[in-house]
């Protein structure tokens, strides 16, 4: 066994190879020498990500001074020849000769040796992001030439380095009276990363972003105007008051959002030193971001941090769903809540922990509960403070909860074969066009009226589906029943587009669906059952403005060869004042149901789209808690609720039809 780990022995093989393994094959990098050996153990491989990783390390150490309140202004520069500056206006790296290595001066240990810096101990920095004692020493020795000035106690020193090794002795070049601060330029080692340069887009957007981050700092930017290759500028001055708040409000400019305002706020962590600070918003379509910031660094894969932030929402929102007596809450989890949250998270905490040198993750057991606690209260206390968001908000994560309940129990029953034909349904009178667009599907009740609309629509661009009387009620069925439900079945097949987790706007084979029922009351309880199913199953449709009501007359009149309809009883007796003299013997035909109306009429009165009327139906963001509340009361499984709403409204309805 030994033998095979070649510490028994030679491992004996083909040619002989491991005979000779003794002491001096044992190699020992020193220096910097296994950071350019392996340079994926230090920033995570040598391709594009890698590269903009050492001016991240740069910059980084910039903003640390800029945080720590002894800097205010970064300049940021990339040159056409792949060099790029850094330069900060803080206390500038010491130049006095380091206690341990006497002979060298702190700046030339810092750049020469791994895990030296001044940020293990605490004491230069309360908050920092390079904890490592790695970042400055890795950009030097990959860079193929690295440029230092350190302008400190009013005198300006310099130094160069070349693949990790001083070139030159750290040389006093006179004094300066307005210049304090350090400034590092260098360029990446082609025999590390190619052809590989510097993409001007992107590090400006990560200067962008730490200028959001630390409302504190003024970050220059500049750049070759040769470089240029898109809408980044060459020159920008990036401050921003607002912090998160003003990135959040520029990231989704034009979308519509659940609540009215983005919340945020900064807290302090009583507990231990550092702070949290937050903007988030929820908008109405899309899954949103959430980017989160550990001391200024960009952790893709969240950590502990995120974890709080969510934990606090998810609990937050619960609480308060239990006050309003929503037994609903209780489904919503962190999936529901975040996933069309947009929003930005930034912490500072001592000594963070991150999983590699590339920072992605923050792996500090404690900045969860840090976060959760601090933000918990603040959540509670803005919920509490404006009922009318809380309430939108709380219905729009019962919403995503209830989509996501259906989605897995569709996942339940086996999917069809994909290549199996499209089915339509049987009673479907489908139009001829073949794309979506201009095209309606009229939804109408029994196959008398579909008969009639049939025979009244446009074949090209019109289609029929009639349903048989009243549909399943899905606010109160339980979702086995939908399933099996046939009518519904047709009607999903019919639009095509799917539902839950299949649903796909872009496979909706109708430009509109258009609820045709009888001018009665049966119709218009059909019409709200087709509309609650259109709103439980199918919100995209209503948001995206595709369902509408047909208007069909419930009288004609008729006299002298004068025909005219009238949509109700109130139309009737407006029309027959303007319309027809006072004297005047008119017949008054009341349709029972569109299946007896003539196909001419019902074209000329309902079908026709010059002549005809429709309802779009909407769902407005501001009103998502009354309609979520609204459709549960009148349409949901408890009767009291519908009681209670016809005793308050009974006495203005009865005073209508009086007027009337």
């Amino acid at each position: 066994m030994n033998d095979l780990f070649g510490r028994g022995g030679a491992r004996k093989g083909a040619a002989g190879q491991g005979e000779g393994y003794s002491a001096k094959d044992i190699e020992v990098l020193e220096g910097l020498e296994p950071v350019r050996r392996r340079p994926g153990m230090y920033i995570g491989g040598t391709d594009e990500n890698a590269l903009h990783h050492l001016a991240a390390e740069v910059i980084d150490n910039a903003m640390d001074e800029a945080v720590a309140g002894h800097a205010d202004r970064i300049e940021v520069t990339l040159e056409a020849s792949n060099w790029l500056t850094v330069r900060d206006n803080g206390r500038g790296i010491p130049t006095d000769p380091h206690p341990k290595f006497p002979k060298l001066s702190a700046l030339e240990v810092i750049l020469t040796t791994l895990h030296s810096g001044g940020k293990f101990s605490g004491k230069a920095y309360d908050t920092s992001g390079g904890l490592h004692g790695v970042g400055s020493s890795v950009v030097n020795a990959l860079a193929e030439r690295l440029e230092v000035e350190v302008a400190r106690d009013r005198t300006l020193f310099t130094q160069s380095y070349e693949r990790g090794k001083p070139v030159t002795k750290l040389k006093n070049a006179g004094s300066v009276q307005n210049r304090r601060g350090t400034t590092i330029r260098f360029k990446p080692d082609p025999e590390i990363f190619g052809t590989l340069e510097f993409k001007p887009a992107r590090l400006f957007r990560f200067c962008r972003s730490k200028a959001y981050l630390y409302r504190g700092v003024e970050i220059r930017w500049s750049c070759d105007p040769s470089l240029v290759k898109d809408d980044t500028p060459a020159e920008a001055v990036l401050h921003f008051p607002g912090g998160l708040t003003d990135f959040l409000a520029g990231a989704i400019e034009g979308q519509a959002t659940v609540v009215p305002a983005p919340w945020a706020g900064l807290a302090e962590f009583p507990e231990a030193a550092g702070r949290v600070e937050w903007a988030v918003t929820w908008v109405e379509r899309g899954e949103g971001f959430l980017n989160t910031y550990a001391n200024t660094i960009p952790t893709g894969q969240g950590g502990t941090h995120e974890a709080g932030f969510r934990a606090a929402l998810v609990k937050g929102l619960r609480a308060y769903g239990e006050l309003k007596k929503d037994k609903r809450a209780a489904t919503v989890t962190a999936e529901d809540l975040l996933g069309g949250l947009a929003g930005m998270l930034s912490v500072f905490i001592r000594n963070p922990h991150f999983q590699g040198q590339t920072k992605d993750k923050l792996t500090n057991v404690e900045a969860a509960k840090l976060v959760e606690n601090a933000l918990r209260d603040h959540f509670d206390h803005w919920l509490a403070g404006d009922p009318a968001t809380a309430d939108n908000l709380l219905a729009f994560a019962i919403e995503r909860a209830e989509e996501r309940l259906r989605r897995r129990a569709e996942k339940d029953t086996p999917r069809k074969s994909a290549t199996r034909k499209l089915r339509l349904p049987g009673k479907l009178a489908d139009c001829s066009r073949e794309s979506a667009e201009g095209t309606e599907l009229f939804l109408v009740e029994g196959d008398s009226a579909g008969g009639s609309a049939k025979q009244a629509r446009d074949r090209e661009t019109q289609a029929v589906l009639p349903l048989r009387g009243k549909i399943l009620n899905v606010a109160s069925a339980s979702t086995e029943k939908l399933r099996q439900n046939q009518e519904l079945k047709d009607l999903i097949e019919a639009l095509g587009c799917g539902v839950g987790d299949r649903f796909d706007i872009r496979r909706l084979r109708y430009g509109r669906v258009v609820i045709m029922t009888d001018a009665d009351v049966d119709g218009a309880h059909i019409a709200a059952l087709l509309m609650t199913f259109f709103y439980k199953e199918l919100p995209e449709l209503v948001r995206e403005g595709r369902v509408f009501l047909a208007q069909p007359p419930l009288y004609r009149l008729q006299a002298g060869g004068v025909s005219v309809y009238a949509m109700d009883d109130a139309d009737r007796e407006r029309v027959l004042k303007a319309r027809f003299k006072a004297n005047q013997k008119v017949e008054v035909s009341r349709f029972k149901g569109l299946g007896e109306m003539p196909p001419a009429s019902l074209k000329e009165t309902t079908m026709d789209r010059k002549k005809r009327t429709l309802l779009r139906v909407v769902l407005p963001p501001e009103d998502r808690a009354y309609t979520s509340e609204r459709i549960d009361a009148l349409m949901g499984r408890r009767p009291e609720l519908r009681f209670q709403f016809i005793q308050e409204n009974a006495a203005s309805v009865e005073a209508e039809a009086l007027d009337a």
